[in-house]
């Protein structure tokens, strides 16, 4: 679910960034609505809302900063959708892979 959270986010967070600059608002990802609210995807199963919102917004950030900027430094486009990079999903989520 927290994967969920931070993968939703990062790609609303891409839809808006790119929004943001091809309308030439300032970079400001805290004034997305999907941010504010932050609750996209959420069912309330698993977790508590408020653990929702913070992965959900982590994912949130790096994907606005992509889209603004016409990157992929976070994540990347496949398949028809943009979702995180694993070593950046890896670090918000405090996982270590196993060998």
């Amino acid at each position: 679910m927290l994967r969920r959270a931070v993968n939703d986010g990062y790609r609303e967070g891409f839809r808006a960034g790119q929004a943001d600059r091809e309308d030439g608002w300032g970079f400001n990802p805290q004034d997305a609505y999907a941010y504010q609210d932050a609750s996209y995807g959420y069912d309330g199963y698993y977790i508590d809302l408020n653990e929702y919102q913070y992965y959900f917004r982590e994912g949130l950030r790096r994907g606005y900063e992509d889209g603004y900027y016409s990157r992929s430094q976070y994540g990347s486009y496949s398949n028809g959708g943009y979702s995180i990079l694993g070593a950046i999903l890896e670090g918000i989520l405090g996982l270590t892979l196993l060998d």
